[in-house]
């Protein structure tokens, strides 16, 4: 058998529709009161964001980012799921409620730049927590032109974790 993956085409226009037609009657049987948006990201940067962003207001948002959004990425990751996104794709769809994964990023990028400095100061390697793949990629990204280090990611999910290191002396 041949199984073909989709191929999507990363526009409303294109992929909006299914979104909607997995999420609204999902959060209807919820009982959730939320709205939500979806609309293209115009300026992508360094390949980090997303192509498509699905933005919800509401008066259960709350319950979407409790538990550090523990809801909103697991509607996120349902909705990639029902639409067949391969994995090397799941980035370029972003849910987010009040700018939650926003402020994530930029909090992520500035520790990343932090441990670098760390690292070229110290020479010893840094390893962040355990996080998510897209936390893992967000880390890999920004770090990826920064002179005299390397990262890496190492541990078995749902531990894995990013290690920043010096590029000539490893360890």
């Amino acid at each position: 058998m041949n199984f073909a993956m989709p191929k999507f085409e990363w526009t409303v226009d294109s992929i909006g529709l299914e979104i909607e037609n997995f999420l609204d009657p999902l959060l209807d049987a919820a009982d959730l009161d939320l709205n939500y948006e979806i609309y293209e990201v115009e300026q992508k940067e360094a390949s980090i964001g997303p192509d498509i962003a699905v933005d919800f207001d509401g008066d259960d948002t709350g319950l979407l980012l409790n538990r550090r959004g523990e809801l909103l990425l697991a509607l996120e990751h349902l909705t990639l799921e029902t639409l067949g996104v391969p994995h090397e794709d799941r980035y370029r769809l972003n849910f987010d409620s009040n700018e939650y994964r926003l402020h994530r990023i930029k909090e992520l990028r500035t520790s990343a730049l932090k441990a670098a400095e760390r690292v070229k100061r110290t020479g010893k390697r840094f390893e962040f927590n355990p996080m998510t793949s897209r936390e893992r990629r967000i880390i890999h990204v920004a770090l990826r032109d920064v002179d005299e280090i390397t990262t890496t990611s190492e541990g078995i999910p749902p531990r894995r974790y990013t290690v920043v290191m010096p590029r000539n002396n490893p360890d």
